[in-house]
């Protein structure tokens, strides 16, 4: 029997998390789903946490992953932002905790090497390597839900399954 990894990438953030989830099994990588968790700015922050936490926990209740992959913040302009991805990055890590998911981070840098070659490469660029590497014509939505599936693909990239880029 064919192995198989399941992979939950996200790109974290308050207003807008992106999450995707690939299998890679054998000498193929294959998308089951990809989107945006959405929380309205007018709502205090800790319940815009206290959905992320819930909507983290039933994408790993709903997919099972193996693993999942987050990108690690390391250096922001704004302390502002740093500080409220900071708080997002903590809920999903608790989310990986309460369900015994093992959680690997990743720098922009990282992830843009990986998929890419080139750790300054744009966005637009990364979201061409990831319909590439996916097979996929087009990534509906956000840049947060093709950062998520570069995110898994990343971590893929980093394992010794992820050998067939």
């Amino acid at each position: 029997m064919e192995q198989c990894m399941r992979i939950l990438g996200i790109d974290p953030g308050t207003a807008r998390c992106g999450f995707g989830v690939v299998d890679a099994h054998g000498n193929g990588v294959t998308t089951v789903t990809y989107g945006c968790i959405c929380t309205d700015k007018n709502t205090a922050k800790e319940k815009r946490l206290q959905l992320l936490h819930e909507k983290i926990c039933e994408l790993v209740t709903t997919h099972r992953p193996d693993v999942m992959a987050q990108e690690l913040l390391f250096f922001n302009k704004n302390s502002k932002t740093a500080m409220v991805v900071g708080e997002a990055r903590g809920v999903i890590l608790l989310a990986a905790a309460q369900n015994d998911v093992p959680i690997c981070e990743y720098t922009p840098l990282q992830v843009k090497d990986s998929l890419s070659g080139y750790g300054r490469s744009s966005k637009d660029e990364i979201r061409e390597m990831v319909k590439l590497h996916l097979g996929l014509s087009t990534i509906r939505g956000t840049d947060d839900a093709a950062d998520a599936l570069a995110i898994a693909l990343c971590h893929l990239f980093h394992t010794e399954t992820g050998a067939f880029r």
